[in-house]
């Protein structure tokens, strides 16, 4: 077989992997597996009883990233943005999570296996506004990518 005929196993490798450490998270940990508040936590920027654990979680993220990339393949990545834009867009996305309390891992992954209406009003939200988003992105300011 080809590469490019097993690449829909990327995607669905990486899918069942974030299930599977976000179920074992729960039965191991009894919280849910939203990075923004593990990063929180881990930074010290919230109170827990401890921050070994997030600490570990985000910690086997970046290992498992560097991991993929040098052994599995190295994905194409190309930056078309103006970094002002960039830090505009990630300051927003920080603060829509704190807004939202919690971001698309807690809640899309872990809030809407558990049945949360919460975690649906807030995927549901996630997902209206990137529409929105790519919509004026492309058609108002003609952004392309």
């Amino acid at each position: 077989m080809s590469a490019s005929s097993l690449e829909w196993w990327y995607p669905l490798g990486g899918g069942l992997l974030i299930g599977l450490s976000a179920g074992l998270y729960l039965l191991f940990n009894g919280r849910v597996t939203g990075i923004s508040g593990m990063a929180s936590v881990a930074l010290g920027l919230a109170r827990a009883s401890s921050r070994l654990l997030p600490t570990l979680f985000l910690a086997g993220l970046l290992i498992g990233t560097l991991i993929a990339t040098e052994w599995l393949r190295r994905p194409s990545i190309q930056v078309t943005s103006a970094l002002p834009l960039l830090i505009v867009g990630g300051l927003l996305v920080g603060y829509g999570t704190r807004l939202g309390a919690g971001c698309t891992s807690g809640h899309g992954v872990c809030g809407l296996a558990r049945l949360s209406p919460r975690s649906l009003a807030a995927t549901g939200t996630f997902m209206v506004m990137a529409g929105i988003t790519v919509f004026l992105m492309r058609h108002a300011f003609g952004a392309t990518a």
